[in-house]
């Protein structure tokens, strides 16, 4: 079993970094719209989904050989009125510009990408576990 660790650091009271294992840093708030700076958790929750779905997409269509112009995916959630206030339902539209690529083609390997491939679909599935510690300064 492979494991990842992140790490998430408190910078102010609505503002976060969350710091992987090679250093790599993302910046978090918690922000109204109006004063955000960056993506919220759950934004980012989309934006994983969507940017994971995209890689196995891509990939799948140029082994087919077909020519990749451009790729979008626009990821919409639709959240619970009360708290917490979770995805309910996801839906991603993958958009792809291509000279040469059919639909039913393009269908099918979004469908596996989605529904197979990607981690982070299969991991909104998965189960939660949590501890806690206080330490003293």
């Amino acid at each position: 079993m492979a494991k990842r660790n992140v790490t998430v650091r408190m910078k102010a009271d609505h503002e976060y970094e969350a710091v992987n294992a090679q250093g790599n840093v993302v910046q978090i708030d918690m922000y109204d719209p109006q004063d955000k700076k960056a993506q919220s958790p759950m934004d980012m929750l989309l934006s994983a989904l969507g940017s994971c779905a995209s890689v196995d997409a891509v990939l799948m269509m140029k082994k087919k050989r077909k020519t990749v112009t451009d790729f979008i995916v626009e990821v919409e959630g639709n959240r619970n009125e009360g708290v917490p206030a979770y995805y309910t339902d996801i839906h991603l539209k993958f958009i792809l510009i291509s000279p040469d690529a059919k639909e039913e083609e393009f269908a099918k390997v979004v469908a596996l990408s989605v529904e197979k491939y990607c981690s982070v679909a299969s991991s909104l599935k998965s189960t939660i576990t949590f501890s806690s510690e206080v330490r003293t300064a």
